[in-house]
Parts: structure tokens; C-alpha cells; sequence
């Protein structure tokens, strides 16, 4: 850690005789490590405020703050990865990918930079690219927030047409969210579109119980598309037509819904 130096006691013995032979050696040291420190947490405050902002939509305050962490720390991965969220926010793509990559030349390891990359490129159907990046961050052991790592390089994988490298990404991430909704719901899309309907009803049961359980989740036209497929294939008429129902009647206007009047007018 920056900052603190373990010390043996003959090391300490040292110290304190050179303290006695050169008035403010020890002094000068410990106020170096001190500045050090003090300097690498103003430059943490400052991004973690402007990341905040960031969330709020406050792209001058975010700027004001990444503006003074970088006068401290020009070179800092966490002020140019959060600077490229804020170019990226004002519409300048080529300085918003400038910091990202300047913050991944300094740090290759800071994940976070990798991520915000590879969602910049995803966004701009650099499908490639991004999973380049996301795939690196998702090796990253340390990073916590990996299961969200797993979901973009599944979404990624899915864009380029990778159904099976799709599917593993989603797994992991199922177990690593411990089945969070939007996993469950990729991952069970997903093994439908692979025919793979006994696994893609496991996922979707763990889907359902969770909305039922959780008055604060509801389904999306994705979700309810995806078990009417998987209650068709199974032929569970009931399921079929109380999905059928409510995609109806809460999204008439959706894609899926229209998807959906394809299938039965097809029976017709």
C-alpha cells in the first residue's frame, strides 16, 4: 500500500540515530509519504464526486472535479477514464476515446477504464472491439463488479452472433450476480434461440419466482416473449395464454407483441 512502509526495529533504530545526526532526515521522509498519501486520496475524492455527478447528469460539476484531480495527478488512469465518460456525455467521441485509452496506457489493469471502454465501443457497434475489452476486464478476479462484466461480453457475444460464447458469458454471470433478473433473462433468451428449451425453462422458472417474489420487478415484453416460446415448445397452453394476455394487454405496442400475433396468426 502507498504510504506505509513496514519498518523492522533495527530499521527503526537507524532512523532514529540518523534523526539525531541530521536534524529533520526522518522528518523530511515521513512528510514525503504523508504528502504522497494525502495527494492519492484528494485525487480519489475528486473522481469519486465526479463519478457521482456523472450518475446525476451534472456534466459541468463532474468536469469541475476531474479538472482539479488531473492538475494533481495528470497522469491518473481513474480522472482520464472518468473524463472519457464525461466527453463521451457532451458528444465528443474522439476525446472520449482519447482518455479511455490514455487511462488504459497508464493502468492496463485498472478494469473500470476497460469497462467504460468497451461500453463506449458497444455503444458506437465496435461489437469487436468491445469484446476485446470486456473479455480483459473479465479476467480481472479482484474486480466486483465482474458478474456485470459477464453480462456485456454476452450482450457483445450475442451481436456478433456467438450464441455459444454468448451463453457462457451469461452463465457466469448468472453465478456471479447469483442470478440477478436481466442475467436470468439473457441467459434463458439465449438457450431458446440455441433450441436448448429444457435449460432455458430452468433459468425462466428462476425468473418467474424471483418477479413473483420481488413486488418491485415486473416483466418486460423480453421476458414475456421469451416464456410464451418456451411454453409453446413444451405445449403448456396455460402458461402460453396467460403470457400471451398480458403482453397484450401491457405492451400492445411492443416489437414482441408483434412477434407474437406472427406465431398464433401462423396456427390460423
Amino acid at each position: 500500500m502507498k504510504g506505509k512502509a513496514q519498518r523492522s526495529p533495527l530499521f527503526t533504530v537507524v532512523v532514529l540515530l540518523l534523526g539525531l545526526l541530521v536534524s529533520g532526515c526522518v522528518t523530511t521522509t515521513d512528510s514525503r509519504f504523508s504528502r504522497e498519501a494525502d495527494r492519492n486520496k484528494a485525487v480519489s475524492n475528486y473522481v469519486q464526486l465526479a463519478t457521482a455527478y456523472i450518475g446525476q447528469g451534472n456534466l459541468d460539476r463532474a468536469r469541475h472535479h476531474l479538472e482539479r484531480a488531473l492538475e494533481i495527478a495528470p497522469d491518473s488512469p481513474e480522472a482520464q477514464a472518468a473524463m472519457g465518460l464525461v466527453y463521451n456525455a457532451e458528444g465528443d467521441p474522439d476525446l472520449a476515446e482519447s482518455s479511455f485509452k490514455r487511462s488504459i496506457a497508464e493502468d492496463g489493469g485498472y478494469s473500470r477504464a476497460r469497462v467504460y471502454y468497451g461500453a463506449f465501443l458497444y455503444g458506437n457497434s465496435r461489437f469487436s472491439e468491445a469484446r476485446n475489452q470486456f473479455s480483459v476486464a473479465s479476467r480481472d478476479t479482484a474486480y466486483r463488479e465482474r458478474g456485470a462484466v459477464f453480462y456485456n461480453l454476452g450482450m457483445t457475444e450475442e451481436r456478433l452472433g456467438n450464441l455459444e460464447a454468448a451463453e457462457a458469458a451469461y452463465r457466469r454471470a448468472v453465478e456471479l450476480t447469483r442470478g440477478e433478473a436481466r442475467t436470468l433473462l439473457s441467459l434463458s433468451r439465449v438457450l431458446v434461440e440455441m433450441e436448448d428449451y429444457s435449460a432455458a425453462s430452468r433459468y425462466y422458472s428462476r425468473l418467474q419466482t424471483m418477479i413473483q417474489r420481488n413486488t418491485r420487478l415486473t416483466h418486460s415484453p423480453e421476458s414475456l416473449f421469451t416464456g410464451i416460446r418456451i411454453a409453446r415448445h413444451f405445449d403448456d397452453r396455460d402458461q402460453e395464454v396467460s403470457l400471451g394476455l398480458l403482453l397484450r394487454n401491457e405492451y400492445p405496442d411492443s416489437v414482441e407483441y408483434q412477434q407474437y400475433r406472427v406465431l398464433t396468426a401462423n396456427e390460423r
